[in-house]
């Protein structure tokens, strides 16, 4: 059986059984020697304990150490299997590697399966994103709400966090999520930012701060997509001196068009220095030759 074919026998079943079948999935993907120091932080566990909610000081601070803590000072590279699925049409599988370069703010993007989407990628350069298709050899410029590889991601969902440089945060207090007890906060596009979605409402742990539920809002009002993060990882950074975190899945559920999600699963976070001209369109063009 293929790596291919394993993942869709695991996804099939859609989100509940990437829920229950996670363990098995680590089996399939275990990491290599060189990413081993990966940890996998289990699904969020609920807590009697009621939630304080926070002060104005202490939602400026959460906010900006879930940005700090998704950074790292040097580079960044990860395995990424997407599965998307859409109403009336056969559930698609993309794998791709995604790769970073947090101190210039660059992001890369290339799928490596399956054989049609094979050295498509997108590059984040100078606050641009690009992309490119190797079947016109033609780069076209996009925008923050381009459908990654046609699915329910967005360029966000692959890069470093930047809620505090591009958003203002306010408070809406604890609030229940299901089992869980969570902080609220609204966020608001800073005037002159480019964003996906002028509008998102958080959900945060009062134990973790990781974000536990996301919707986003366009401009109108209409809520556009929700996604859950129940699972993050982190690795040591020897250039950070301190550990970089990452989901390790997300759940997004396309609330315009209804029946339709995507589920994205990182592997092998690698946070060894990548080569210097990597984050170029020469390279990237490169990879589909």
């Amino acid at each position: 059986m293929t790596i291919m074919q394993r993942i869709r026998n695991l996804l099939g079943a859609g989100v509940t059984t990437v829920a229950v079948g996670l363990l098995t999935f680590e089996a399939v993907f275990r990491p290599t020697t060189a990413v081993a120091q990966e940890k996998v932080v289990e699904d969020e566990k609920p807590s009697d304990d009621a939630a304080k909610p926070w002060t104005p000081e202490e939602l400026k601070a959460a906010i900006k150490a879930l940005d700090d803590r998704q950074r790292n000072s040097g580079d960044y590279k990860t395995q990424v299997y997407i599965e998307r699925k859409e109403k009336n049409k056969n559930d698609v599988v993309l794998e791709a590697v995604v790769y970073r370069r947090d101190a210039d703010d660059k992001l890369m993007i290339l799928f490596t399966n399956p054989k049609a989407e094979k050295g498509k990628g997108y590059l984040r350069i100078d606050k641009n994103l690009w992309m490119y298709d190797p079947g016109v050899g033609k780069w076209e410029r996009r925008t923050e709400r381009e459908k990654i590889g046609g699915t329910d991601s967005r360029r966000a969902d692959f890069d470093e966090s930047r809620l505090s440089e591009e958003y203002e945060a306010k408070y809406e207090g604890v609030e229940k999520l299901g089992k869980f007890q969570a902080h609220k906060v609204t966020l608001t596009a800073k005037k002159g930012v480019d964003v996906a979605y002028p509008k998102q409402v958080l959900w945060l742990s009062p134990s973790s701060g990781n974000t536990l539920k996301r919707q986003e809002y366009a401009a109108s009002g209409k809520l556009m997509r929700t996604s859950y993060t129940p699972k993050w990882a982190k690795r040591f950074s020897e250039s950070k001196k301190a550990d970089v975190w990452t989901p390790k899945e997300i759940r997004i559920f396309d609330e315009v068009e209804k029946g339709n999600s995507t589920v994205i699963l990182m592997k092998e976070m690698d946070l060894r220095s990548l080569p210097a001209n990597l984050f170029t369109k020469a390279w990237l063009e490169s990879q589909s030759r």
